[in-house]
Formats: C-alpha cells, structure tokens, sequence
C-alpha cells in the first residue's frame, strides 16, 4: 500500500507559481506515495503563488493555524532562525507537512529550498 503524502510549503512573499511549481515537482520526485494536499501556514492566505500552484497540481491547499503548527515542532528535523523569529516553528515546511500527516505522520523529505520557496512532505499510512 502506498503512503499518504501531506506536501508541507513556506515561501517568502511575492514568489513565483513557477517556483513553486518546480520545488514541489522535485520533492515529489523523491518521494513514493499519493500527494494528499499542501499544506502552509494560515498566515499564508494571501500568497497568490501558493493558491495558484495548488489550481495547477489539483491538489487543496490547507492553512494550518499556528497552535498546529506548533504541536508539530518537535518532530521537525532542520530550524531556521528566521522563521522561528516570524513564526514560532522550526520550519513552516516541515512542521505543515507533519500538522497535515496527523499526529503518527513521519517526515519522508525534509525542508528543500530553491527560489524563495521551502518544501518538505510527511507520510502517513502505508510504506513509503
């Protein structure tokens, strides 16, 4: 059986769908399993790119409040200093992708970044 993927994004304002697009593409490459949706921040509502790259892929986009944010960060892997500073969470990738897996979710790729885009991806379910 194949796993659930929870697709986790940041991004920094203004980024490009393209970036998006491309980011998500690579991490999926390196993944096995089903894309469930993407998953961000709830203070990510208003990023176009993200909405955009969710039409395209076919997938829901989900806004993760930040008190579920937050019961994810200790199963996160890798830590920015700067999005601890703007968002209380080692890394908004990871630790959406973890909040989106559900609580026995694992992360199967870590944060990746390119172009002012951060992508990880939890499982749940299945074998990846």
């Amino acid at each position: 059986m194949s796993a659930t993927l929870a697709i986790g994004l940041g991004c920094r304002s203004g980024v490009a769908v393209e970036a998006v697009l491309a980011l998500v593409k690579t991490a999926l490459s390196r993944t096995e399993g089903r894309p469930l949706a993407l998953f961000t921040a709830a203070e990510k509502e208003n990023e176009p790119a993200l909405t955009a790259a969710a039409a395209v892929l076919g997938l829901p986009l989900v806004f993760v409040p930040r008190r579920d944010l937050e019961a994810a960060a200790d199963r996160a892997v890798t830590r920015s200093e700067r999005v601890v500073a703007l968002f209380g969470v080692p890394s908004v990738a990871e630790t959406a992708a973890l909040a989106g897996a559900g609580p026995d979710g694992r992360l199967v790729l870590p944060r990746i970044s390119a172009d002012g885009v951060t992508c990880a991806i939890a499982a749940t379910g299945g074998t990846t």
